[in-house]
Order: C-alpha cells, then structure tokens, then sequence
C-alpha cells in the first residue's frame, strides 16, 4: 500500500496492474519537464502564500539534487511508483519530509502530466525546425553549384522537359521550408499553460496561473480546464508536422535510390552512406534512402494510433491519454535521426552531371518547344501544332535519335512553315533557359528561387 492515492483502498495493487498501468520506464523521458514545472509551481504557491519561503527552499533544493540524481544515472526508477510525477514526488518527500508532500497542492497529475508532455512537443517543433533548416542549408549548397547541370524533368516518371537540377533541388526546399513553417506555427498555436487547471475543473485555492505560465515560458494560460487536461491535439499537430516532413524525406529519397542505380547513374552514394551484400562483392546498396522510405510508415503508425486512441474518448482525461507518448517519443526520434542521416548524405554525394545531361538526350524533351516555335513563328493553332510535332517526334523514333538532333530537311517535309530558326528552340539548354515565367526553371529564375531559400534559412 506504497502509493500516493492509496488511502481510499483497502488491497495493494497487483504487480500484473503495475505493469499494465505504469507509465514510469518512457514517460521519465520527461523528467527535465516535470521538475521545471515543480519549480514554477512551488514558486507560484510561495507567492501566493501556500508554502512557506523555507518550504520552497526545501522544494527547491530537493528537486535540484532530484535532477542530479537522474542525469548521474544514479536515480532509482521503479516501476510501483507508475509514473515520472509520482516518482519525483515520492523521492523528494524522502529527501526533505513533509515540505515534499505540500508540492502537489492546487494541482493534479492531469495538468502535471499535461505541462510536461506539452514543454517536451513545443521543445522537439523547434529543434526538428532548426535539423530541417541545416539540411536545407547542405542541399542550397548543392543546387547552388548545378543552376545549369541539366536533368530530365519528369511526369508520369516518363520523360517531360529540360530542367536544370539546381531546379529539382529547389522543388524539395519549398516543401521542407513549409515543413519549417508547420512546426513554427504548431510551436505559437500551442504554447499555452495547462498548468492550475488541476484535475478538470480548476482549483479553489488562491493561485496565480499566470505566473507559473511565464514562469515557464508560455505566452498564456489555456482557457478552458475540461478541455485542457484532455486536449492532445499538440501532440497529433507534431505527429502530422512530422509525418508530412517525412513524407517529403521518403520521395527525395526514392529519388536518391534511383538517381543511384545503374540505370540513372545521376549520383554516387558516399562510401559512408552505403553498405554492401552479405553474398554479391559487387553491390552497393542505397540503404540510407531505403531507410529512410519504410521510417515514414513507421510514422504513419504513430499518427494514426493517437488518432484512434484520442477519437472516442469522453471529458475529461482518461487513462487511454497515457498511449500519446511513446508514439510521439518515436516519430521525434525517427525525425531526429532521419535528418541527420540525410543531410550527411547529400553532403557527400557524388553528381554525375554528364550523365544527366546525356539522359536529357531521351524522350524528346524539347518536343513542347518545336510546338511553341509553331505557335509563336508560324501563326498555328496549339492543336495543329501539337500534331505536327507529334509527326516529328515519330520521325526521330524512326531515325532512333533524339528530337533535338533532328536534321531541318526532315522538319521542313513535315511541315514547309518550318524555317531554320526552329534549330535554336530546340536545343535542350535553351529550352531549359525559355522558360523564364515566375517560379520557371530557367537558370536565372533557378537562382532567383534559391537566394529565396537563402534568405528564409538567414531569417531575413
């Protein structure tokens, strides 16, 4: 009958429901929260006249040798005392008495356990935020370099037009930037104080919330206690944040294991970034991108058990809430890692710039060129022109080269409208550099989109 809410009960618990019901083995996780919120607290009720200034020097002092204890690895974490806030409780009422025992007033594990989850999920969205802006920053470096390397672009995985690869690159920092964007925007909408809204209801006694609230460095307190305790919605924000920034992370990285192969032969993996085959000398296998594509379903999972486990829960806080955590610990992890690993290997990759450009020289990728160079010189309708240069690429197919390679005879039987300008629209470089509307993959408009990048990870 060692537990802190006991006293109603008349047989201990069972060590089968302390290991089905304790939380204390992930949730220490927390323990930095949780003493920080203790210390706010116990100042907040010294203010108010709860406790006493010798009582707070007690707490204070206590909770400080709390944290020594714990990052020395000498701290005792047992699974009877079910949870970090229990286990800090009951450890400082060890070490200075009944002052300990005063802490938990005008408070419950309901808000407790909420501060803590909340400063922990506010801490990781701008730490994810800060690893998202260095692989941005690592990746600038390479897109700065190749604004005029040029690469299929693609749809339909089948090959479109000339893009220049800088280009490509670019079309991944905007969607990491707004990556960035979510995790700010979840860190402002979030950072408000569930502290002093007890277990539901509030509490009588005479608190200060704001206090404890800037105390910890929230901009406020929530407004409505029922909702507080309960609320998880910053924790399936971050699993979202983080399972859209993954998603991100598993298309470049399929990108990556492509550009890889053989086939492409676009870029070469570091050596660091690579392994080999138990069985096959020869191989080189992309086991970093591989990785980093089946992590983003490992995400996916988290996402959607705290969706399920939150969707049919009543007012106001139920056990199941204790299931928000270790999805959340993980994805943040996964994330952590997963940025790292990839920024170092997009540092050390290889570009194969020839490569790229001789697979420019398949598919006929300046094919929508001829048919603009028909619009714009010979006065045809898109539809006619769209037939003719269909007629052209056949012809190529024909010959087995490339449209750009074409010989003008074979234009001019096509169509006689055709004149010898038509040779410069076709030329793959020029068709890259046409296309010079806003957000185009010109190389100009390239480096414009990039001093963009450059700006927003300068914080201007």
């Amino acid at each position: 009958m060692d537990k802190m809410w006991s006293g109603r009960f008349s047989v201990g618990a069972s060590n089968l429901l302390d290991q089905f019901n304790a939380s204390i083995m992930f949730d220490r996780k927390l323990y930095r929260e949780d003493i920080e919120g203790s210390l706010a607290h116990a100042a907040m009720l010294t203010k108010q006249g709860i406790l006493t200034t010798e009582e707070l020097r007690q707490i204070t002092d206590g909770l400080n040798q709390i944290m020594k204890e714990i990052e020395a690895g000498e701290f005792e974490w047992n699974i009877h005392d079910e949870d970090i806030h229990m286990g800090i409780e009951k450890r400082l009422t060890a070490l200075i008495g009944d002052a300990g025992k005063k802490l938990h007033t005008a408070r419950s594990r309901n808000d407790q356990v909420a501060v803590d989850f909340r400063r922990y999920v506010l801490r990781k969205n701008l730490e994810i935020a800060d690893a998202v802006k260095l692989l941005m920053q690592e990746m600038l470096v390479v897109a700065l370099k190749h604004t005029e390397t040029l690469i299929p672009g693609m749809t339909h995985l089948q090959h479109a037009q000339p893009i220049n690869f800088g280009f490509h690159l670019g079309a991944y920092l905007s969607m990491f930037k707004r990556d960035i964007e979510r995790l700010q925007s979840s860190y402002e909408r979030n950072n408000i104080s569930p502290l002093g809204c007890a277990a539901l209801a509030g509490t009588p006694h005479n608190i200060d919330r704001e206090m404890s609230a800037e105390l910890l460095g929230f901009d406020s307190v929530s407004v409505n206690c029922l909702d507080t305790v309960s609320d998880r919605d910053f924790a399936l924000e971050i699993l979202f944040n983080i399972s859209t920034l993954m998603m991100h992370i598993s298309r470049l990285s399929e990108e990556l294991v492509m550009w890889s192969s053989y086939e492409f032969g676009f870029i070469e993996l570091s050596d660091e970034y690579s392994t080999g085959s138990s069985i096959m000398p020869q191989k080189k296998n992309p086991d970093v991108p591989e990785l980093l594509r089946g992590k983003t379903g490992r995400v996916y999972g988290s996402l959607m058990g705290l969706l399920t486990v939150m969707k049919g829960l009543p007012l106001a806080y139920n056990k199941d809430t204790q299931e928000d955590k270790e999805g959340v610990f993980d994805a943040v992890e996964t994330a952590e890692i997963s940025l790292e690993i990839l920024k170092e290997a997009i540092k050390t990759m290889q570009i194969k710039a020839e490569n790229m450009q001789h697979a420019c020289k398949v598919g006929h990728l300046s094919a929508t060129d001829l048919a603009d160079y028909l619009v714009e010189k010979c006065g045809i309708a898109f539809r006619e022109a769209h037939f003719i240069t269909g007629k052209a690429v056949a012809k190529s197919e024909e010959l087995n080269i490339d449209l750009s390679d074409l010989d003008l005879k074979y234009l001019k039987e096509i169509d006689a409208r055709i004149n010898e300008d038509v040779l410069e629209y076709l030329v793959l470089e020029n068709s890259m550099n046409a296309r010079t509307s806003e957000g185009g993959t010109a190389s100009s408009k390239t480096k414009e989109q990039l001093e963009y990048f450059k700006t927003f990870l300068e914080g201007k």
